[in-house]
């Protein structure tokens, strides 16, 4: 018999893995490639490093995805997606240092394949997913945080930016 945290794990795992494949799948992969058909063209600005610098972006952005998907299902015991939400606020890890590290990595993930590719039109679509992450996280995320963990999340807000990264890590002094 399956407990019922254990049966709560399971579907907090198996929802966000449906959640990454589906998200940051369609927005990071299923997107890219209808755009680019992932053929390379020139370097970007005609430098080869832009390729490098591309790479460097893809390697770093993936685990940067992959480590805030995981805190949701193992800490949160919920999903990044709206309609299962985590029990509690997630503020360990990568979450210490920027708000949103999740978008930050799926943002790499699209301006590495562009800078590798040598694609533009990559480097355009990763601008507009920028902008879209920042309306969603202003009109929509940020509010129902506030509404969901009230002061916790007030604190969290005013010490760790929504973008910049801190050079120290945030801890949590409750």
């Amino acid at each position: 018999m399956v407990s019922n945290a254990a049966s709560r794990q399971l579907g907090a795992i198996v929802g966000t893995g449906g959640f990454l494949l589906v998200a940051p799948g369609v927005v990071a992969g299923l997107v890219p490639w209808a755009l680019s058909r992932w053929q390379a063209q020139p370097p970007i600005l005609g430098l080869e490093a832009t390729r490098w610098l591309g790479i460097v972006l893809m390697v770093g952005g993936i685990p940067i995805l992959l480590d805030s998907f995981a805190r949701f299902a193992l800490e949160g015991l919920g999903t990044p997606a709206p309609i299962y939400p985590t029990d509690r606020l997630i503020v360990t890890g990568l979450y210490r240092y920027v708000r949103n590290p999740m978008y930050v990595g799926v943002a790499a993930v699209i301006f590495g394949q562009a800078l590798w590719l040598g694609a533009p039109v990559l480097l355009a679509y990763g601008v507009m997913v920028c902008l879209g992450f920042h309306l969603f996280v202003l009109f929509y995320e940020e509010p129902a945080l506030r509404r969901r963990y009230g002061p916790q999340f007030a604190a969290y807000g005013a010490e760790v930016r929504r973008w910049q990264p801190r050079l120290t890590p945030w801890r949590d002094l409750r």
